[in-house]
């Protein structure tokens, strides 16, 4: 368990962290900046502050976007000390109804297949779809007007459309682990992997009994549902991971949930820690398997060139926390010219579950420069291995008229591998 106290008193004041950090970016106040945030723990630590509605609201208001780490001179952990605050909140406070049910529908998949095909059913009495980015907002009502971008529900999610094994000829075989955004509603990226394995002749396991990582509750810090869920998932891949080669996630946050935050979540339990740290050897981000383990860039350059332009961005869950962002640049850049924007590395603001609840203004505002940042870059397409970004970046995108598709690079590549 972190030290509020202890990493409080370890900063140097040096502000290296107020240029980088979102929060402060949209709402430029000190308490609301990363040493704003670990004077305030420190606080709460020693009595001296008590965990109010007012304390609550702030602790609430960070992105962890993990910038403020990445800077700092003495890698203080701002973002896992904010989590620990929130479970104390969450313990004071209780969660948000909607929360609840959300998370427990996350925790318990059958059900969430029946209501995600009710929703799929029902969807276009409220919502009109966009296509084209796999979203739908809001119909204009009487009263009720929100001229908001969701991700739209399909009919038939991506682990209930395949059979459990796809064998493609054996040269590997690969488990996906494909997150729930991906599974619900932005299939096209499982589809598109499947699509890729085929060329690569890489047996799929799909892996069906997975469950959510338990991103969304640890950033909220509901961490009963996260002990609950990533003991049951490490317990899974424990399971069949030596007879893979590899699991594969197109998905930077549930890599980085599965990866790395199982570990740090049981800091206090070595059991369990030590088994999260057994299998993050064998779990990978898709192109960072791809681009390092396969010949899926010298088979793409054989392709023909497409006529279209990306941009990419990096998500904090990929670049930051896992070092992955050349290998999606140099598959890409087999078949598209990249144009990069002018900060790809910037957070887009998604910030988690309460962030696009409660906060939402701070995430809109911090969507607005990136949709900018897009639309300078005159490219057709965005790019970023994370769904969380793909809401998020459509979302601005919708908000400031921005006519650029986004597409995982997952997506991008089978396109280049079918049409070429």
């Amino acid at each position: 368990m972190f030290k509020f106290n202890v990493t409080s008193d370890a900063c140097v004041k040096c502000g290296k962290c107020i240029p980088v950090c979102t929060i402060h970016e949209v709402n430029r106040d000190e308490v609301t900046s990363p040493r704003g945030f670990l004077d305030l723990l420190g606080a709460y630590q020693r009595g001296e502050l008590e965990l109010d509605k007012n304390a609550k609201k702030i602790f609430e208001s960070c992105f962890l976007c993990t910038n403020c780490v990445s800077v700092c001179p003495n890698s203080l952990p701002v973002d896992g000390l904010i989590e620990q605050a929130r479970n104390d909140i969450r313990k004071k406070f209780g969660l948000a109804w909607y929360k609840k049910l959300a998370f427990f529908l996350l925790r318990n998949r059958n059900i969430m297949d029946v209501l995600a095909r009710l929703g799929y059913m029902f969807q276009t009495c409220g919502f009109k779809l966009v296509d084209k980015q796999s979203s739908m907002y809001m119909r204009n009502f009487p009263i009720i007007k929100m001229d908001r971008l969701f991700p739209s529900l399909k009919k038939k999610t991506f682990l209930n459309s395949h059979p459990d094994v796809i064998y493609n000829g054996g040269k590997g075989k690969v488990g996906i682990f494909i997150g729930c955004l991906a599974n619900y509603m932005y299939t096209d990226i499982g589809k598109a992997l499947l699509e890729i394995l085929k060329v690569l002749e890489i047996d799929a396991y799909l892996i069906k009994q997975q469950k959510c990582c338990g991103a969304p509750q640890y950033f909220t810090g509901d961490f009963e549902s996260v002990d609950a869920l990533a003991k049951f998932n490490i317990e899974y891949i424990e399971g069949f991971k030596d007879e893979l080669d590899a699991i594969i996630i197109p998905e930077a946050t549930c890599s980085a949930m599965i990866k790395e935050d199982y570990a740090h979540f049981f800091h206090d339990q070595p059991e369990w820690q030590s088994r999260a740290k057994a299998i993050a050897p064998h779990i990978f981000m898709a192109t960072e398997y791809l681009e390092k383990k396969t010949n899926l860039a010298q088979i793409l350059a054989t392709k023909a060139k497409q006529s279209d332009a990306v941009t990419y961005h990096d998500p904090c869950h990929a670049r930051k926390m896992q070092g992955v962002w050349k290998e999606p640049r140099n598959l890409i850049s087999q078949n598209y010219v990249i144009k990069e924007m002018s900060d790809p590395n910037r957070c887009c603001g998604f910030g988690g579950v309460t962030m696009q609840t409660g906060n939402y203004r701070f995430a809109k505002a911090a969507g607005v420069p990136k949709a900018a940042m897009i639309q300078e870059t005159g490219a057709q397409f965005v790019s970023a291995e994370c769904s969380a970004c793909r809401m998020q970046l459509s979302d601005a995108m919708h908000g400031q008229k921005v006519d650029v598709v986004f597409k995982n690079p997952i997506e991008l590549i089978a396109k280049a591998l079918r049409e070429g």
